[in-house]
């Protein structure tokens, strides 16, 4: 059962997690475009498209804490500090990315926002890129692991 969970958790963290970081990094360029040209459709809506995807995917990314937990459980390391930390670390991207990249891409996704507004989108993205990245670091080299790797 817990390759199975393990696996899950995995897949979900592929297919949920990788669209919004490579989609949430594709918008504020995106956005940059849209506000040079607003009389550009296509420009505007490859933002709303990507805001979308961005929505739509946080929303499915819930399943991966759920699975890692399940996992974290079977294999008896809920208490291990790499994990808390995970766990802290998918915490503060999680509002990262709902409490400050989706509401500003909402914002330039409606007409509203400046340059300036995506620049700081794109250093928010980069942190939220930042946290997934050191969290799937963690899972892989998982200090202090007893499995050798």
């Amino acid at each position: 059962m817990t390759k199975f969970l393990l696996a899950v958790h995995v897949l979900a963290a592929i297919v949920a997690i990788g669209p919004v970081t490579v989609a949430a990094s594709m918008f504020p360029p995106a956005a940059r475009r849209a506000l040079a040209a607003p009389e550009d459709t296509r420009a505007a809506e490859t933002v709303g498209l990507l805001h979308r995807i961005c929505r739509v995917y946080a929303v499915v990314g819930v399943v991966v804490p759920v699975f890692g937990f399940a996992t974290g459980s079977a294999m008896g390391v809920l208490g291990d500090t790499w994990l808390i930390v995970s766990i802290v670390l998918t915490v503060l991207a999680a509002l990262v990315l709902g409490g400050l990249v989706l509401p500003r891409q909402e914002a330039l996704a409606e007409g509203g926002g400046t340059r300036e507004t995506t620049v700081r989108l794109a250093m928010l993205t980069g942190v939220f890129n930042l946290l997934w990245a050191t969290v799937t670091v963690l899972m892989i080299v998982r200090p202090g692991s007893t499995t050798g790797a």
